[in-house]
């Protein structure tokens, strides 16, 4: 059964989704792949969508929570789940790029390089916005690209981690 509750933001309304006590979904509502996938669905909070109220709250309210408060287990392949893990580690009020991304899982897989394109699928496609923060990734030369949730969210959360 996937547990759900909504969350109301300063910038739209979020779907958290919770399974098996660990949160698998916060999706902005109309979003690209908003609770994709998904069957036995119930409204109904629980202890990690309680702890993720929190942690949303906190962050809105100009704190720097730590993803690592939070028991996420994003639904994905394993390429993804890679990418998501590496988002995680971007720091608050910093970037980074597709590309980088693509060039530390090519180091790291002893591979001569990846695709930036395969990163921005896996970068997109990511079902736990904000928390899993893919808003901090860029294109090459700094530019705003694709957010699923709209470029008006990425351009609000990046300006909020750097008040």
């Amino acid at each position: 059964m996937i547990n759900t509750k909504h969350y109301t933001s300063p910038i739209g309304d979020i779907l958290l989704a919770s399974k098996n006590e660990k949160l698998i979904g916060a999706w902005f509502e109309g979003q690209r792949y908003y609770l994709s996938d998904f069957v036995d669905i119930a409204e109904k909070e629980d202890k990690i969508l309680s702890k993720t109220i929190n942690w949303l709250d906190r962050y809105f309210n100009g704190d720097k929570p730590s993803v690592n408060e939070l028991d996420l287990a994003p639904e994905g392949t394993d390429f993804r789940c890679e990418v998501w893990k590496m988002l995680c580690e971007i720091p608050y009020g910093k970037t980074t790029t597709y590309k980088e991304i693509a060039d530390r899982i090519a180091e790291k897989r002893g591979v001569e390089k990846m695709a930036a394109q395969a990163v921005g699928g896996a970068v997109g496609h990511n079902p736990i916005a904000i928390i899993i923060p893919c808003h901090r990734v860029v294109g090459s030369k700094g530019n705003l690209t694709g957010y699923a949730a709209g470029l008006d969210k990425k351009k609000f959360l990046l300006r909020h981690e750097n008040d």
